[in-house]
């Protein structure tokens, strides 16, 4: 009883904190959607599509999984005609660059620096754009997608835009809380059945290759399978609890841009006819090299910074 009460309390508590940063951004960037704003954003960005070997109208997508989330992005790729390329460069730049704002705000409870949020996020997306337009010469034909987008009704009065605001935002945070209360629900039982200590040896190795201590694991595990915004509760537990260092939630942060919500962030992007196994090697092969690369880097500095103290 004690487990259940301490497991559905630390949900709630989880909910409520995360659910005051998804609220009010979805409800904003939902209303954005119906005024001048996000057509002035992505007209800004149209002329730089280029670099990426994408069409200025590619910007629409871009710009709409970036504010909102991968749904919406590959909602604005449904409604344009794209060949093949331009939508394999997009998925990839949106897998890892989404849902900006809250999953930066989860980094920030985490404690993950707000410069490296961005550099990383949008660094890696602009550089795999680059990178896959220059090395890939095929797939120019048409992309044939699987399904249709759902066409809604355009919102009449700012009374509709922002009841369509609320809806949305109101169903995010319960989306929210129907998993992060179990989830929550779930990790205490694991814990007072001593199960996390399983868990963290079989990610041992892992962690090990990535430079982080195996009490990061946990984390590194619900990044993985629920993302970032979805196992953000996971996260903020085991950096307030578990003593997951500052720098291991930076570089299990780093590792989780390139690769979380590993299934999901896969699979949904088969509807839209791009080759799914090189756009899952991509990511785990990035997400792997860059953390191993910054993990390397940071462990000589501090190197460097106690020779120069004991010096």
């Amino acid at each position: 009883m004690t487990t259940l009460k301490n497991g559905l309390k630390a949900g709630l508590k989880t909910t409520w904190s995360l659910g005051k940063i998804i609220f009010p951004i979805t409800l904003l960037i939902t209303m954005l959607q119906y005024t001048p704003v996000l057509p002035f954003v992505i007209n800004l960005i149209a002329p730089v599509m280029g670099l990426f070997g994408l069409s200025g109208d590619a910007a629409i997508p871009l710009v709409l999984g970036n504010a909102l989330n991968l749904y919406a992005g590959i909602a604005g790729i449904l409604s344009l005609e794209l060949t093949v390329k331009e939508v394999f460069i997009l998925a990839v730049m949106l897998s890892f660059s989404h849902n900006i704002f809250i999953e930066t705000g989860v980094a920030l409870k985490v404690g993950v620096k707000l410069w490296v949020v961005l550099v990383v996020r949008f660094g890696l997306a602009a550089l795999s754009g680059v990178i896959i337009n220059l090395f890939w010469q095929g797939g120019g034909e048409l992309a044939q997608y699987g399904f249709a987008p759902e066409v809604s009704a355009t919102p009449e009065s700012w009374v509709g835009i922002l009841f369509i605001g609320l809806e949305k935002a109101s169903f995010g945070v319960l989306q929210l809380a129907m998993i992060v209360i179990p989830l929550m629900v779930m990790i205490q039982i694991l814990k007072d059945k001593h199960y996390l200590q399983k868990i963290s040896d079989t990610l041992g190795p892992l962690t090990r290759l990535l430079g982080v201590q195996k009490n990061a694991s946990l984390t590194l595990a619900s990044g993985l399978v629920f993302g970032l915004a979805m196992g953000a509760g996971v996260m903020i537990q085991a950096v307030q609890e578990d003593g997951v260092s500052k720098k291991d939630a930076t570089l299990v942060f780093i590792f989780l841009v390139a690769c979380h919500a590993i299934v999901e962030d896969t699979l949904i992007f088969i509807p839209l006819g791009i080759p799914i196994w090189p756009l899952l090697a991509i990511r785990i092969v990035t997400a792997l090299g860059l953390t191993i690369f910054i993990a390397y880097m940071w462990r000589k500095g501090e190197e460097k910074q106690k020779e120069v103290v004991s010096t």
